[in-house]
C-alpha cells in the first residue's frame, strides 16, 4: 500500500487531506509540525510527502532542505501545499526540490492529480533504476567467468608443462 506523509500544523486541513486520501486507499502518516515531519520521513520512509510551508519549529522550505540532504529521504517526491501564492514563494520551493506546489484552498481533482503523477513518475525511475541495475548485473555474469577463467588457465597449463617435463637432475655434491 502506498504510503503518504502528510506534514501539516492546521488539524482540520490535515483532517481533510486524511480523509481524502484514505478514500482513494493510500496509507497515511501524519506529523505536526516540520521538525516532527522530518522524523517521520526518516523513520517511515514514505513513498510520497505533502507538506505546508508555514509551519512552527522549522517551515516546509527547511524541511525539504533537510530530505534533500538525507540519503534515506532525498528521492522521496515531495509537494507543497501552502496558501502561499507568490511567484517568488513558488519559485524557492520549486528551486530547492518541490515536485509540486499547490496552493490552497485546492479541490479533491488537484490534489489527488499532483499526487498520482509524482507517484507515476517515481515508479518510472524506479523501473529504470531496476533495468539499468539488471544490465549491469547480466554484463558483470558474462564478463566475470572469463575474467577468472583467464588466470586459472594460464596456472593449469603451466602445471601440465610442470607435470609432463622431465625431471631436473640434482647434482650430489
Amino acid at each position: 500500500m502506498t504510503r503518504i506523509l502528510v506534514i501539516e500544523d492546521e488539524a482540520l486541513v490535515r483532517d481533510n487531506i486524511v480523509e481524502l486520501l484514505r478514500a482513494e486507499g493510500f496509507a497515511i502518516l501524519l506529523a505536526g509540525d516540520g521538525e516532527e515531519g522530518v522524523q517521520v520521513a526518516r523513520e517511515g520512509q514514505p513513498d510520497l510527502i505533502l507538506c505546508d510551508i508555514r509551519m512552527p519549529r522549522m517551515d516546509g522550505y527547511g524541511v525539504l532542505a533537510r530530505l534533500s540532504h538525507d540519503r534515506l529521504t532525498e528521492t522521496i517526491p515531495f509537494i507543497f501545499i501552502t496558501a502561499r501564492t507568490e511567484r517568488l514563494d513558488q519559485r524557492l520551493g520549486m528551486g530547492l526540490g518541490a515536485d509540486d506546489y499547490i496552493t490552497k484552498p485546492f479541490t479533491r481533482r488537484d490534489l489527488l492529480n499532483s499526487v498520482r503523477k509524482r507517484l507515476e513518475k517515481q515508479q518510472v525511475l524506479i523501473r529504470q533504476a531496476e533495468e539499468k541495475f539488471q544490465q549491469v548485473h547480466a554484463s558483470i555474469t558474462r564478463r566475470l567467468p572469463l575474467n577468472l577463467l583467464s588466470p586459472l588457465s594460464v596456472l593449469l597449463g603451466n602445471a601440465e608443462l610442470l607435470a609432463d617435463s622431465e625431471p631436473i637432475a640434482s647434482d650430489p655434491a
